[in-house]
């Protein structure tokens, strides 16, 4: 039903390409010399300036309806200290029915996957259109990837019927997990400003550490809510607390602290800033948060999407997964906006890691699943 070779090749092909965020390494102009030759018009997509400046691609096959789309990048986490690694990072080795390499399982193995479905479809020249949507920057502050690019196809009215985002979600094995939704992240930078003094003459001084732990109690660990549906509960968790003090014996001056909020659909971004700002107007003293919104939360509901991907990943492997908006943030965030999405690629358990792999036979599967969720999207009635 696919052809195993070429997935597989063009996965160790994209691993070579040294695509550490925001650097392209080839990756986008090699995908763009694949999807050619199968009838795809391939758009280069730059945003951003200078250091700043990020390379995407956009890529369709016909003009009309329906219209299916996948979306992905091609940039990898740096490799860390290479000398730890088996293999070199980027030497795409295949090993032990494995495939090592940085970006092998964060995505290169997905979009190889789901590339080799595309070409093994359009050979029966279906009516309607696909769209690849590949971003350069996802890995970084995402600022200019998938969230310009959604922009861009809104104003040129690029709107798929729907989006499947070959991020890997899959915990232990090959159809898990499908990704239908995703927390919003909330992140907090707090500084308690006070006076210096002696501790041996407490009076003198005005200790803001006893301010900033009072302003912290609502988000050291805690749950903000009790969940829904889609959701667990939303949390908040202390990451610093910094004085910059050298010495024991003296009351610093100021106090620093970070914390994040990893958030469902019952909160908003507003809502969490307003109630913690009262909060820390009724501790009291000098204080200023610096607050950085990385992501709203959002969710596909189950449907004709989340139906559509669970019939096409029981079909070819017998495992019936369950929906999940755990994890990270993805750029699904942005996809939200354009169409319905939800996510499913390879077993995410060596992303990021020292000797990231894949196994080979699990880009072959995923190949076939995506292939199956084409032929499912196109043939159904509508």
């Amino acid at each position: 039903m696919t052809d195993p070779s070429y997935a597989v090749d063009l996965a160790a092909r994209l691993i070579r390409c040294k695509s550490v965020t925001p650097a392209d390494g080839g990756a986008l102009a090699l995908l763009a010399q694949e999807l050619g030759p199968l009838g795809f018009d391939c758009i280069s997509l730059p945003f951003g300036v200078g250091a700043d400046r990020v390379e995407n691609l956009f890529a369709r096959r016909g003009q009309g309806g329906p219209h299916f789309a996948f979306a992905g990048h091609t940039d990898v986490v740096p490799v860390g200290d290479a000398s730890a690694w088996h293999h070199a990072p980027f030497s795409a080795v295949k090993e032990d029915g494995k495939l090592f390499g940085r970006g092998a399982v964060d995505m290169k193995g997905g979009i190889a996957a789901f590339v080799a479905a595309v070409r093994q479809f359009v050979v029966s020249n279906p009516a309607g259109s696909i769209s690849l949507i590949i971003t350069g920057d996802e890995e970084g502050d995402a600022e200019y990837g998938t969230k310009k690019m959604v922009e861009w196809m809104r104003a040129h009215n690029y709107l798929p019927d729907l989006c499947v985002v070959g991020e890997p979600t899959n915990s232990q094995r090959l159809g898990d997990i499908i990704k239908n939704g995703r927390r919003g992240s909330l992140s907090c930078q707090l500084r308690v400003d006070g006076v210096q003094g002696h501790v041996a003459y407490p009076h003198l001084a005005d200790n803001p550490i006893v301010r900033l732990l009072a302003m912290l109690a609502p988000v050291n660990g805690i749950a903000l809510d009790d969940g829904n549906d889609y959701f667990d509960e939303s949390r908040a968790h202390v990451t610093t607390i910094d004085t910059g003090n050298e010495v024991g014996n003296v009351i610093p001056a100021t106090v620093s602290a970070s914390f994040n909020i990893r958030f469902n659909t019952e909160q908003k971004a507003e809502g969490l800033i307003s109630w913690l700002e009262d909060h820390f107007n009724r501790v009291g003293g000098q204080w200023h948060a610096d607050w950085r919104l990385a992501a709203q939360p959002f969710v596909t509901p189950a449907g004709p999407l989340t139906d559509l991907m669970k019939a096409s990943i029981i079909e070819v492997t017998g495992v019936v997964p369950e929906l999940s908006t755990s994890g990270g943030t993805s750029d699904a965030r942005f996809i939200t906006h354009l169409c319905p999405v939800a996510e499913f690629g390879l077993v995410g358990q060596t992303m990021h890691k020292v000797d990231e792999h894949v196994l080979i036979d699990d880009i072959d599967r995923l190949t076939t699943i995506y292939l199956v969720m084409l032929s499912r999207f196109f043939e159904e009635p509508r």
